[in-house]
């Protein structure tokens, strides 16, 4: 099994990046902690996850601008080989264009049950509200603060007499069983057929007056019940590769596309000779850009010319 590269961001005592670096020493955790990096060169967690034998990097922040800062801690991630950022006790607000750069590929663990108390005192802010139950919540980063789609969370009760500090303790055991779970299940998403053929549909529906049907055994795309332009297939004819199907221009680009990664690109059984050609989607960090690309292709291959007409107005806006 190959293991997804995970970088851990901290401040501090690095609780949460111990939880994620422990869960990764399981032969079956589908990640493993390739960087641990720090904006306070003495925050406890660096020398724990040295001792472990993760490489580790920290710099101050202090003196320089925000921007700045994050292209410096983005180029080490890069270095370092991270796929994923784990974000973990990291108290530092990113700047659009780091949290750009990770779209979609940087988690966060925050300890109230979210959409409720954004940003700081969380703890304290469920107590004064006098809610039943605090917790903790981890979701994906977006350039707003705490506010990207949550992936899960836990309860935690809020007991007679609790204050910030015992509600926060309890908290942290919660935050500690959740996030590895939650990122495990994140780093292999992009594996599941489920997760891939909902991508493929959200993109392929999107085109003028598409549809979704089966066909062959496999999920298919076309206009309005009429001719197909793509295919979405898992495993067919035992092949054991997760693809997108989409028509090409003529055999010559097939062959060009086969030539530039082959990899990436086959020739697929019995719509080969045709010219289609075959993306495979389960290599891990799919160009989702360079997918909408190919199906917007093919659809206009199949499509009457006004409705190609209509979308050549609509991308001029």
């Amino acid at each position: 099994m190959t293991k997804a590269k995970v970088a851990v961001l901290i401040s501090g005592r690095g609780s949460n990046m111990a939880a994620l670096l422990y869960a990764a020493k399981n032969p079956t955790c589908p990640y493993e902690i390739a960087l641990v990096a720090s904006n306070n060169p003495d925050a406890p967690g660096l020398a724990l996850a040295a001792a472990e034998g993760v490489p580790t990097f920290a710099h101050s922040h202090k003196g320089m601008k925000r921007a700045e800062f994050d292209s410096l801690i983005d180029l080490e991630l890069r270095k370092a080989g991270a796929e994923y950022v784990a974000l973990a006790g990291y108290m530092r607000l990113l700047s659009p264009e780091f949290v750009a750069r990770w779209e979609g590929r940087m988690l966060n663990v925050h300890p109230s049950l979210l959409p409720r108390y954004k940003g700081l005192d969380t703890h304290q802010r469920a107590i004064d509200a006098g809610d039943s139950h605090g917790g903790c919540s981890i979701h994906i980063v977006t350039a707003d603060l705490d506010d990207g789609p949550v992936l899960a969370q836990i309860e935690v009760a809020i007991l007679s007499g609790d204050t910030a500090d015992s509600l926060a303790a309890r908290t942290l055991f919660a935050e500690h069983q959740l996030y590895p779970h939650v990122l495990a299940e994140f780093v292999t998403r992009e594996r599941s057929p489920d997760w891939l053929l909902d991508q493929v549909r959200q993109r392929a529906l999107a085109l003028p007056q598409s549809d979704e049907g089966l066909s062959h055994g496999m999920s298919s795309f076309g206009i309005e019940k009429g001719k197909k332009f793509a295919y979405f297939t898992q495993d067919h004819h035992g092949i054991g590769i997760i693809a997108l199907l989409v028509k090409t221009s003529a055999p010559e680009e097939q062959a060009m596309l086969i030539d530039s990664d082959p990899d990436l690109y086959y020739r697929p059984a019995y719509l080969g000779p045709a010219g289609w050609i075959g993306i495979r989607l389960d290599l891990g960090q799919v160009d989702w850009d360079l997918v909408e690309d190919r199906l917007q292709r093919s659809w206009r291959t199949v499509a009457p010319r006004k409705l190609t007409a209509l979308l050549d107005v609509a991308d001029q806006f």
